[in-house]
């Protein structure tokens, strides 16, 4: 049986995989779904993406299944308990911005009708399909990621700097990029062309 090629990224790791073969790139057009990118991107500050992988389900239940709504009203008790809930990173400023995050992330549904509705408009409501061939041409930050990190920044959110951005936009399906030879490449791109918004 002919062994699958995967992105270089993967190399090998279960938790990893599972993740890339099922979720990395696909375009993600729930509010709920996006949040939670948004809270566990931003938990990967200056970790690798497996320590937070590891711990998404402690996330999912620790953050009441990243509903932003319930999140936006924690309150300094309930920050404290997150802060001795060892199966997350007890991080104070990263706990503290996912609740700030979850108040900023209402304030542009209230304005935009959705969070999906204004965070696609970057890529023009359309996944962008890279051609990387390895994972030394992938980059860590792009022009656009810079453009949503300043205007995030602008609108009150925290740890949305340019390379978390640009994690966030990989895995949301932004852009497709899966390393061209990746079994993955193909169906990200036929899914973003299915899926594009007119």
């Amino acid at each position: 049986m002919e062994k699958l090629k995967r992105c270089g990224w993967v190399k090998g790791n279960r938790w990893n995989m599972l993740y890339h073969d099922d979720e990395w790139g696909v375009p993600v057009h729930d509010d709920r779904k996006l949040f939670e990118f948004l809270i566990l991107e931003g938990s990967q500050a200056g970790l690798s993406w497996l320590t937070i992988l590891k711990r998404r389900e402690a996330y999912r239940e620790a953050f009441d299944n990243f509903d932003f709504e319930r999140v936006a009203f924690y309150n300094d008790e309930k920050i404290e308990s997150l802060m001795n809930n060892k199966e997350i990173i007890r991080n104070r400023r990263k706990i503290e911005a996912a609740v700030n995050n979850a108040r900023r992330f209402i304030e542009i549904v209230d304005s935009c009708g959705s969070f999906d509705t204004y965070i696609w408009s970057f890529v023009k409501h359309k996944t962008i399909q890279n051609t990387w061939e390895c994972q030394g041409d992938v980059p860590s930050e792009t022009d656009i990621s810079r453009e949503m990190s300043r205007d995030l920044k602008k609108k009150g959110f925290k740890f949305v700097g340019p390379t978390i951005c640009y994690a966030f936009m990989q895995a949301t399906g932004m852009v497709n990029d899966h390393e061209t030879g990746c079994f993955r490449y193909r169906d990200i791109q036929e899914y973003g062309e299915k899926n594009k918004r007119l």
